[in-house]
């Protein structure tokens, strides 16, 4: 309804809103929701930035995910699918993803120069496997294969696989070190096991039917040591408001339906589940988007937004490989004393 067009005063409103996320109430008490006051309503409050928003009621449930048999949602891949000529549009639909490897691809960057150090010059990630997970057009595998990584970019979309691979076909660089294949990470997980130093997942696990499920395939698929980076939405009342409400409804950056709150996470119920499946979290950075300047910039909160980066941690012995303490007392009891040994040898 509003468009692109909508009022500056309002846009300003929305980003000093965001700023002061840290500020804000994670979870709203049952049956009230928090959100930003629409400035455009004639008799909104004009001694707080809150009010009730019952036009955009959430669901009340805290999640649909289920230990499905797949990570994929057929109603995901079919938004994706009729937008799978347009991921190289700047200015279209994916022009908030365009201006977020500003972020993403310097964070994936220096956190894997810290490990993998003395790589070529112009080249600082020669020699690292990384593979770009539901990588859409290819909008982040591209820029990290110019930095010399040989990148693997997987989606279940064939139309936006296609895509990319016609994009980068016209760099002669990219040739050599970027490929595309069109397939789920579950499906990739029975030939590619412990196969790449590194595993992207950036705005997916907010499409996914089963986040348990994909970061368990993530594990798999890592090198023992391997680093897993993450960006998403976290699940709270400002990135309903923002995410959702503004984002989609309001100034249209993203098409309508493209998200549904129920699937976003917060940081700390990722944070447990990826210690659950062997990763230790060693950063979670908050991330602010100005539609005004069409830019990312860092912040603390991560009431919105946010990056992660964690570290599949070396296998530790099995329960029944280790020894246990009854079998060593055991061990020593059978085990002749020095004095016993003496005595039988005379």
């Amino acid at each position: 309804m509003y468009g692109r067009t909508a009022p500056v005063a309002v846009v300003k409103l929305l980003v000093q809103l965001s700023a002061r996320a840290a500020g804000i109430p994670a979870r709203a008490p049952p049956g009230v929701r928090f959100f930003a006051a629409s400035p455009w309503e004639r008799n909104a409050p004009q001694r707080a930035n809150y009010c009730l928003l019952s036009s955009y009621t959430r669901p009340s449930s805290y999640s649909i995910r289920s230990m499905s048999q797949t990570t994929v949602d057929p109603s995901e891949t079919k938004k994706f699918q009729m937008l799978a000529n347009k991921w190289w549009n700047e200015q279209g639909e994916f022009a908030a993803l365009h201006a977020m490897n500003d972020l993403r691809v310097p964070f994936i960057r220096d956190n894997l120069l810290n490990v993998h150090a003395g790589r070529q010059m112009g080249k600082p990630l020669s020699g690292i496997r990384i593979l770009d997970v539901g990588c859409g057009g290819g909008l982040l595998t591209e820029p990290l294969g110019r930095l010399g990584a040989d990148v693997t970019g997987i989606d279940p979309v064939k139309d936006s696989v296609q895509t990319a691979e016609l994009h980068s076909s016209f760099d002669p660089i990219l040739r050599e070190r970027v490929r595309y294949q069109v397939c789920t990470l579950e499906e990739l997980v029975e030939e590619k096991v412990e196969a790449y130093d590194a595993v992207i997942a950036s705005e997916l696990v907010e499409h996914l039917l089963d986040v348990d499920i994909f970061i368990r395939c993530c594990h798999q698929v890592l090198k023992p040591g391997g680093a897993l980076f993450i960006t998403t939405i976290s699940k709270t009342n400002l990135s309903y408001a923002l995410g959702i409400v503004v984002a989609e409804n309001i100034l249209q950056i993203a098409p309508k339906g493209t998200h549904d709150w129920e699937k976003f996470i917060s940081p700390e119920d990722l944070e447990r589940v990826l210690e659950a499946s062997g990763f230790q979290v060693k950063s979670i950075r908050g991330m602010l988007f100005n539609p005004l300047s069409g830019a990312w910039s860092w912040m603390e909160s991560t009431a919105v937004n946010y990056a992660l980066y964690a570290v599949k941690q070396n296998e530790e012995p099995q329960p029944d490989q280790a020894e246990t303490p009854s079998e060593h007392n055991q061990e020593d009891e059978a085990r002749p004393t020095a004095s016993q040994t003496g005595s039988q040898s005379s």
